[in-house]
C-alpha cells in the first residue's frame, strides 16, 4: 500500500531491546506483554493486532490489540517452545465501526438514518472473509424495511457482527519484526548451591568428585537443583597463593583455583586430586538422576604456567622487560594470574580456541556455565561466542558473574548471558530494596536481564552479615529465594553461618579460595531446615517460579516488607512478609491489594505459613502482622479465598 495512504502512526513497540537488535527473553509458559502508540488523523475509529509466530513458521498468528487509553494500546500472548519468536504489529482505520458508532449516535439523535443503513451494507459487503453468509445475512437484514432495519442493527448480534468482521484497508505495518528469545525453564527459576570440591572429604585429604556424589543426596534434599563447583582444572605452580591470598604459598597449601593451569594441563584438563574425567562425567551423572545440573566455572585466564604461556604467548600483554603482566585491580593484584590480551592480532584463534573449551565441556555433559569476570573480556567476544554455541547446542545457561557498572552488566546480558549476578548482595534498606526490585521488574531491563540473587560469594563475605549471628543469615536467605525466581548462596559457609571477615574488607579471613576447609556435612542445623523447607515451596508454588509478578504491599513500619507473588489466573498466591532487624520484634499493618486479588468488600482470605505451619484469616483490607526475628524472621504464606482454601 502507497505510504501515503496510511494514516495510522505506530510507534512506541514494545517490548524491543535496543530498537530490536537483541531479543527480548522469556521461557516457555511466558507471556508476552506488547504494547504500543497508535493513532491517527480526525476522529474515525482505528483498530490494531500483534501478529506473531516463531521463526520457522510460514504464517503469522493474530491477537487484537486493545486500546488503554491515551493513545496506548496493549495485546499479550503466551510463548510455548524454545526458539526464536518474532512479532510485529498492525493497525487500520475500520471505515465499518466508524459508521456503526456514527450511526447509533444519530439514531439516538432521532436523525433519519436511511442513507447510513445503505452505507453499512455496502460496506458489508465489501468484506472479504472466510464465512460471508452471516455478513451476507447482516447485509440483507438492514435493507429490511426502516424500523425493522433500525431495530436489528441497534442488536447486540449485529454489533458483534461489525467488531468480528473488521473492515480492513489501508493498513499500516509496523516498521519492524522484532524478536523474543524463548529459552528453556531453568532460565527462569533456579536453585544454586555452590562448594569447593576439595573441601568435599574429610577435611584433611584433598575431597574428589568422589565425595562429592556422596554428597549430592545432601544436596538434593534441601532442595537444590544446580550444584556449582569453583574452577575443576589444574592450580598453577608458579605464584601460588597460600592462605588468606599470600604471596608465598607454603609446601601443601593448594592454590586458588581460578589460577588455571599448570605443566598438568589447561583449561580441557582436570585438576589430579579431584579424579579423572570419567569421574567427572560420573558426577554430572548422579546429579541428573537427582534433578541436579553440576555447573562448571568458565574463568578464561591463565596461571603463569598454563600450557597456553609457552604454546602461544601472543595471547598475552608482554611487558618491555619481557615479563607477561599478570592481572590487577588496585590495590589487589594477582600474581598468579595472567589475563587473555584480546586485543592480539591473533584474536581469532583465540575467540575460537575459548569457544572450543565451552564446547568441550559441553560434550562431557556440562549444561550451566557460571563464567567468572565476563566483563574483563570484550563483550562483543561473548555475543559471538554464546551465539556460536547456542547454534549447536541449544539450551545452555550462562550465567554472568559480574559485579561491576550497570551499563556493562546490561550489555552483557544482552549480548546472550542468560542469567546475571546482581547488586542485590548489598541491597540491605527497606527502601533500597524497593527500589531495586521496581528497576528489575519494570524497568527496560526486565526484557533481557534474569536476576540471580546471592547473599554471599567467595569472593564477598558484605557488611551486614560479618560478626553478625544467624538471624541476618536467615532473612537475607529469605528474601534472595522470594524476590528472585533464580538464586544461589555459597553453601556450606553460608549454611553454617561462617561471619568472620578480613577486617575492613568485605572478605572471609581464612577464606577456601586458597586453603581446604573441613565440614561436618552429616550436621545439620536451623538454616538447613530452612533452608529445606523454603526450597520445598518455591517447587510447589509456581507463583514463586517467576520474579516478574512480584508487587509490593503497603506496611506501617520502615523495618517490615512485604510483596505478593501470583500467577495469572491467581491459582497460587504467595504473601511475604520480612523482618529486616535481625535482634528486634517488629509488627504492623499490611495492606492487601484486593483488586489484584480479585477481593471484593466481604474479605475472607484464608493464609497458611509454609514455614511455620501456622493458619490465619484475614477479614480485612489492612491486617496487622508480628514478627520475632529470634522464632523466625519472615512469614511466607499461601493465600486461599473462601471454599478453595485448604
Amino acid at each position: 500500500m502507497p505510504e501515503g495512504q496510511s494514516r495510522v502512526i505506530i510507534e512506541n513497540v514494545q517490548p524491543q531491546v535496543d530498537g530490536g537488535r537483541y531479543p527480548a527473553k522469556r521461557t516457555p509458559g511466558e507471556r508476552v506483554d506488547v504494547t504500543a502508540d497508535i493513532f491517527g488523523d480526525g476522529h474515525d475509529h482505528i483498530r490494531a493486532q500483534v501478529w506473531h509466530r516463531m521463526d520457522h513458521e510460514a504464517s503469522w498468528q493474530t491477537i487484537e490489540m486493545t486500546h488503554t487509553g491515551n493513545d496506548s494500546w496493549h495485546a499479550a500472548f503466551a510463548v510455548r517452545q524454545q526458539g526464536l519468536h518474532l512479532f510485529t504489529v498492525v493497525a487500520w482505520v475500520d471505515h465499518l465501526e466508524t459508521w456503526y458508532d456514527g450511526f447509533r449516535k444519530k439514531v439516538a439523535a432521532h436523525v433519519n438514518v436511511t442513507l447510513e443503513l445503505q452505507e453499512g451494507a455496502q460496506m458489508l459487503r465489501s468484506l472479504q472473509v472466510e464465512n460471508p453468509y452471516e455478513v451476507k445475512h447482516a447485509a440483507a437484514q438492514l435493507a429490511l424495511p426502516y424500523e425493522q432495519a433500525v431495530e436489528y442493527a441497534l442488536g447486540d448480534d449485529f454489533a458483534r457482527i461489525v467488531h468480528h468482521y473488521p473492515l480492513v484497508a489501508f493498513e499500516t505495518l509496523y516498521h519492524q519484526v522484532l524478536p523474543v528469545i524463548v529459552e528453556h525453564p531453568k532460565a527462569s527459576y533456579s536453585t544454586w548451591y555452590e562448594l569447593f570440591p576439595r573441601s568435599a572429604g574429610d577435611g584433611i585429604h584433598h575431597g574428589t568428585f568422589k565425595d562429592v556424589v556422596r554428597l549430592l543426596p545432601r544436596v538434593a534434599a534441601m532442595g537444590f537443583d544446580v550444584l556449582y563447583l569453583p574452577p575443576i582444572h589444574p592450580i598453577g605452580k608458579i605464584n601460588r597463593k597460600g592462605k588468606n591470598n599470600s604471596t608465598t604459598a607454603q609446601p601443601g597449601e593448594p592454590g586458588s583455583p581460578w589460577a588455571i593451569g599448570s605443566d598438568e594441563g589447561g583449561h580441557k584438563s582436570i585438576h589430579t586430586p579431584l579424579g579423572t574425567l570419567d569421574d567427572y562425567r560420573e558426577l554430572i551423572r548422579e546429579a541428573h538422576k537427582l534433578g541436579i545440573d553440576i555447573a562448571l566455572d568458565l574463568a578464561f585466564q591463565c596461571a603463569p604456567d598454563h600450557p597456553y604461556v609457552q604454546e602461544h604467548p601472543e595471547w598475552f600483554k608482554q611487558r618491555p622487560d619481557g615479563s607477561i603482566q599478570y592481572a590487577e585491580n588496585p590495590p589487589k593484584k594477582y600474581q598468579d594470574i595472567y589475563p587473555f590480551n584480546f586485543e592480539t592480532q591473533d584474536w581469532m584463534a583465540l575467540w575460537e580456541e575459548l569457544k572450543s573449551v565451552i564446547t568441550f565441556w559441553i560434550d562431557q555433559g556440562v549444561q550451566i556455565f557460571r563464567v567468572d569476570n565476563p566483563h574483563t573480556k570484550p563483550i562483543r567476544f561473548w555475543q559471538w561466542a554464546i551465539a556460536e554455541v547456542n547454534k549447536q547446542y541449544p539450551g545452555i545457561t550462562f550465567l554472568s558473574e559480574a559485579f561491576t557498572r550497570p551499563k556493562v552488566m546490561a550489555s552483557l546480558a544482552k549480548a546472550g548471558f542468560t542469567q546475571s549476578y546482581t547488586y542485590f548482595t548489598w541491597r540491605v534498606g527497606k527502601q533500597e530494596i524497593i527500589d531495586y526490585m521496581e528497576e528489575l521488574v519494570h524497568g527496560p531491563s526486565r526484557q533481557y536481564f534474569r536476576p540471580n540473587f546471592w547473599p554471599n560469594t567467595p569472593d564477598i563475605l558484605p557488611w551486614h552479615l560479618q560478626h553478625q549471628g544467624e538471624n541476618i543469615f536467615i532473612l537475607r536467605l529469605a528474601l534472595a529465594a522470594t524476590l528472585s525466581s533464580n538464586y544461589g548462596m555459597y553453601g556450606p559457609v553460608y549454611e553454617f553461618y561462617e561471619n568472620k571477615p578480613v577486617e575492613g574488607k568485605e572478605e572471609y579471613y581464612n577464606s577456601e579460595k586458597y586453603e581446604i576447609k573441613r565440614y561436618d556435612w552429616n550436621t545439620t542445623n536451623r538454616m538447613t531446615d530452612i533452608i529445606t523447607v523454603l526450597n520445598k515451596a518455591r517447587k510447589e508454588h509456581p507463583a514463586l517460579q517467576t520474579t516478574w509478578n512480584l508487587r509490593f504491599c503497603p506496611v506501617e513500619n520502615q523495618h517490615l516488607l512485604a510483596y505478593i507473588k501470583v500467577t495469572d489466573d491467581l491459582r497460587d498466591m504467595v504473601l511475604v512478609v520480612v523482618n529486616l532487624d535481625p535482634h528486634s520484634f517488629q509488627s504492623g499493618y499490611v495492606q492487601l491489594p484486593k483488586a489484584l486479588l480479585g477481593l471484593g468488600e466481604d474479605i475472607n482470605l484464608k493464609l497458611h505459613d509454609l514455614m511455620t505451619g501456622e493458619r490465619y484469616t484475614w477479614t480485612q483490607e489492612w491486617n496487622y502482622v508480628g514478627i520475632d526475628p529470634h522464632k523466625i524472621p519472615f512469614h511466607l504464606f499461601h493465600l486461599a479465598i473462601h471454599e478453595s482454601y485448604q
